[in-house]
């Protein structure tokens, strides 16, 4: 194979890998289920912020080939140190615990019946080990892991259809596509491009890879982007067919919580296409997808943090200890009380992040420092309500929410971010047409 090939397929399929985690495989075949004959709908709608968004985030990577801070720099520096220690705060204490106690509830506690605690413990230990190896990440994931977990994957997804009678259920949902797009927060895709996208860069250059120039970064980046994306749409639009094809096989209690209902819904899928051995594969795949993303985590954690002291050696280990144990001692919540403290900081965080990643790909001519500025300011005033509403449903809250357009879909922030983005870009482009 020609090396540039190679590079290409490495870099993709670790990219891939670092993105696809707990939330990727367990929420999409709830969603398919409960949305019946809409669920193509919920799947356009989810795909906006589980694989389109996340993915222009590594655009725009590609374009600054930086770090996390340089993605909020335009706003103010200060501004961006705050967000990125926030951002790698939420994803070392959320999603990167929460990817070990998905692995313990599914795949180690039903078959071997051991703690959280002993759980966390082996699990966390394997991530510190791969992440201090950090010169050998991508290779070890993109070689050999991913196309692991892929083939796997694809064989659960393709034989669960071809077993299907292809009938759906009643959809549960009356706004599907706002449904789909909401769930893909839970899936933290968007932040998770900031985050790996940052690990994919320093992974290239400490990976030895015949990848210099800032061009020919910038190519290899953008198509293993495209790549990965176009797996991850593939992979998603066939879990939430598979979710909704079987809503009539499949029976869930759904007086349980929904990372239960999740679970059971994909073991029944599994055991469904593949037997008993369904439950064998779907441990497998679950401990190797969430082990993955938190390799890429916690690695993003510590490449900030080393840069940030001087890329200091020891800043980065300690950071990475830190995060592991982090990791250990969050994951002895289940998974339902970490998604009920993620919620309201995703509802805070998520459109800030998309806002950053939509300026971030534009070029000067539209997205100014001033652009920047106002835009994000205003993402975070009207980002506000849908936080209030969810921790406190008052009725002052509420008159507030349903004053601003789209607010009762916790999609209020909208609407002013584009309309200032507009007004900024539209004044902007009219002084310099009347100095002309």
């Amino acid at each position: 194979m020609d090396i540039r090939q190679k590079e290409l397929l490495i870099t993709s399929f670790g990219l891939f890998s670092l993105f696809f985690g707990a939330g990727n495989l367990l929420i999409p075949p709830l969603l398919g289920y409960q949305a019946g004959e809409s669920w193509f709908l919920v799947t356009l709608g989810f795909m906006i912020t589980a694989v389109v968004i996340p993915i222009l985030g590594i655009l725009a990577h590609a374009r600054l080939q930086g770090t996390l801070f340089d993605f909020g720099k335009k706003v103010s520096k200060s501004f961006s140190i705050v967000y990125c220690i926030l951002i790698y705060l939420i994803a070392v204490a959320i999603p990167s615990p929460r990817t070990a106690v998905a692995t313990h509830e599914i795949a180690v506690f039903p078959t071997f019946g051991t703690t959280p605690l002993l759980t966390s413990a082996v699990y966390f230990s394997l991530v510190l080990i791969f992440v201090l190896n950090r010169t050998k990440i991508l290779n070890i994931i993109g070689k050999f892991l991913t196309p692991f977990i892929v083939i796997l994957l694809l064989a659960v997804i393709g034989i669960a259809l071809m077993s299907s009678e292809f009938s759906t259920g009643v959809a549960m949902s009356e706004t599907p596509m706002i449904t789909g797009f909401l769930e893909g927060y839970q899936t933290f895709d968007a932040i998770a491009s900031v985050v790996v996208g940052a690990v994919i860069i320093v992974s290239i250059n400490f990976d030895n890879m015949a990848v210099e120039a800032y061009g020919s970064k910038r190519t290899l980046i953008r198509k293993s982007g495209f790549i990965a994306g176009l797996g991850l749409f593939v992979i998603y639009a066939g879990l939430i067919a598979v979710g909704a094809y079987y809503s009539s096989d499949i029976t869930i209690d759904t007086g349980l919580s929904n990372d239960m209902q999740r679970a059971n819904l994909l073991r029944g899928i599994s055991i469904s296409s593949l037997g008993e051995f369904g439950n064998a594969v779907l441990s497998v795949l679950i401990a190797l997808a969430c082990l993955t993303t938190a390799i890429g985590i916690v690695a993003g954690a510590a490449d900030y943090f080393k840069g940030l002291f001087h890329n200091s050696q020891r800043v980065y280990v300690v950071t990475a200890v830190l995060a592991c144990v982090c990791g250990v001692i969050v994951g002895q919540l289940d998974f339902k009380a970490i998604i009920q403290v993620g919620i309201p900081v995703l509802l805070f965080i998520y459109p800030i992040t998309i806002i950053l990643i939509l300026l971030n790909i534009l070029s000067e001519k539209w997205a100014s420092p001033l652009v920047f500025r106002g835009v994000v300011m205003v993402t975070v005033l009207f980002s506000i309500p849908d936080v209030l509403g969810f921790l406190s449903p008052s009725e002052g809250v509420s008159k507030l929410i349903s004053l601003i357009p789209l607010a009762q879909y916790s999609l209020g922030w909208v609407l002013p971010a584009l309309f200032t983005f507009f007004l900024i870009s539209g004044l902007r482009v009219l002084g310099r047409s009347s100095e002309a």
